[in-house]
């Protein structure tokens, strides 16, 4: 049976499923379709709290569905701009779960991912699956993975 070790950038599938469909990820298909006749080794969610009850609700469902939910406070600067990247802490991990793995499945359409697969390709010799929405995904991480998966209809909610 394969290893899966699966990570997935809320804050970014949020907002590009927003944007380009007005719509809601879809955390129980995603689950069944990465983890589908595979072992998990392990299965993060990162993502930003401000501490209101829908978002402990959402933290809730990602933890019933089989995530450890990575948490880290919301930032809100003077000037308006908010701060709640995950990028470092993502690759940490990736990194020490993709020697564990065959595969590591990553959810994010963040360019910056684009050197870390590159290195668990070269590195580990692990494959990657990225989730992403097509128009919102950087192109350079759609080309260092081994296979790329589209969010689209049948990832989305409602």
């Amino acid at each position: 049976m394969e290893k899966v070790s699966i990570f997935v950038d809320v804050q970014n599938i949020y907002y590009t499923t927003k944007s380009a469909y007005q719509r809601n990820f879809d955390y129980n298909r995603f689950w069944a379709e990465t983890t589908r006749s595979r072992q998990v080794v392990t299965a993060r969610a990162y993502t930003t709290t401000r501490g209101d009850k829908k978002q402990e609700e959402f933290q809730h469902i990602l933890r019933a569905i089989g995530f450890d939910v990575k948490l880290k406070p919301f930032i809100q600067r003077r000037d308006g701009s908010s701060k709640g990247d995950w990028d470092v802490g993502i690759t940490i991990d990736v990194i020490e779960y993709a020697q564990k793995s065959d595969i590591v499945v990553l959810a994010s359409g963040d360019g910056d991912f684009d050197l870390l697969i590159k290195e668990i390709k070269t590195k580990f010799k692990t494959d990657s699956e990225i989730y992403g929405v097509p128009s919102l995904t950087a192109y350079s991480l759609i080309a260092e993975a081994t296979y790329f998966k589209p969010i689209d209809e049948k990832l989305l909610l409602g």
